[in-house]
């Protein structure tokens, strides 16, 4: 019997190959053949914690691969027949909530991990629970029969449609939910695959300027440059110019109508983003910052008349609407695939994600057949 190849997260770095053998598919549910996976920003920290939080588990959430094997009620309720091409979503979302009929379904209790860390999820769901193949840094991926789906064209290069969903959540977060409008002055902190996602969704969106702040590192300085060709029209090196100043300068004191937080690690950037909002502007926090922010300044949002939104993940919209940007070909988006990674190297690309690794990463991806 033919076995799987997978790349096993055993403990906090350290990944071991392992093989599986290949499943019994029930009825309502099926066999994904993985093209590629994407490497997410937040598969990082899931390697630095769940290994050991909820044991051996396949990482990866951002599947692109050829349906291989349809149960006979899955062939009907999926919409997809053995063959097609399809990214798979992370969530596995019940379909019936009020979130779910809002095609919300990040928060859908059944799915929502942050929130209930005992849910059944792609990436992050530990190889005990059978069938063991819930992660995309493997040959191949089951097919829960709550998976949510979206089609990908034949033309479509595979490390590009490995980014419909960190594209999807630019879109969500710079157009659905930041609500960019035409003419409007967008400013995103943090040059890393989620914001450069909302630089391509903000222009989209119509926006007349995008600026694009950074750190003076070098690879900031090659994604700035970067976030300039994909149309931000205006990046700063925060290390060595004043944004409030700066930002001022090109708005002519108006600041920005959206200010989009993206930039992981330290809570600095969530004040220097109610500085750089104009007043009754918007501000989307997106980077994890695993702490709390000190002296916030409520009164200045009372103040200048602010609005201030957590958001995560996206919407079934945002990555049908991501699918149809990387389809156009008017973004270079082939700059932003900067790695990809066999499934023997998979410890080496979460590395590298991880600023330990490869230089000069942005939208890393696993080849599982490399």
């Amino acid at each position: 019997m033919p076995t799987i190849a997978a790349a096993v997260s055993t403990d906090i770095r350290v990944t071991q190959t392992r093989e599986f053998a290949m499943p019994d598919i029930p009825a309502d549910a099926g066999l994904l053949k993985i093209e590629m996976t994407g490497v997410c920003g937040s598969d990082w920290p899931y390697y630095l914690k769940y290994p050991k939080a909820k044991g051996a588990l396949i990482l990866g959430h951002e599947s692109v691969g050829r349906v291989d094997r349809l149960g006979r009620d899955a062939a009907k309720k999926f919409g997809v027949r053995e063959g097609d091409r399809v990214a798979l979503e992370e969530y596995l979302p019940c379909g019936h909530c009020r979130y779910c009929r809002q095609q919300e379904f990040r928060l859908c209790d059944e799915t929502d991990t942050l929130n209930r860390p005992d849910t059944i999820r792609y990436g992050s769901t530990p190889v005990a629970f059978a069938p063991s193949l819930w992660g995309g840094f493997s040959q191949y991926q089951y097919l829960h029969p709550n998976s949510v789906f979206h089609r990908v064209p034949e033309s479509m290069p595979a490390e590009l449609a490995a980014m419909a969903l960190p594209l999807g959540n630019g879109v969500e977060w710079a157009y659905l939910q930041g609500k960019t409008r035409i003419g409007e002055i967008v400013l995103i902190q943090g040059p890393g695959q989620q914001g450069l996602a909302c630089v391509v969704a903000a222009k989209e969106a119509g926006a007349a300027a995008v600026i694009v702040t950074g750190l003076g590192t070098p690879s900031d300085t090659k994604r700035l440059a970067l976030a300039r060709r994909l149309g931000a029209t205006h990046t700063i090196n925060v290390a060595e110019h004043d944004p409030l100043e700066t930002v001022a300068d090109i708005t002519g004191g108006e600041m920005a109508d959206l200010v989009l937080d993206c930039a992981a690690g330290g809570t600095e950037t969530i004040l220097s983003a109610i500085g750089l909002a104009r007043k009754a502007g918007r501000i989307i926090l997106g980077g994890w910052k695993f702490r709390d922010v000190p002296n916030f300044p409520s009164d200045t949002l009372v103040r200048r008349f602010l609005t201030i939104k957590g958001m995560r993940g996206h919407s079934y919209e945002a990555v049908e609407i991501g699918l149809g940007i990387i389809a156009s070909g008017k973004y270079p988006l082939r700059d932003m695939a900067t790695h990809v990674f066999g499934l023997d190297q998979v410890d080496l690309a979460l590395r590298t994600v991880g600023g330990e690794g490869e230089p000069d990463a942005i939208h890393c991806a696993v080849d599982p057949w490399r």
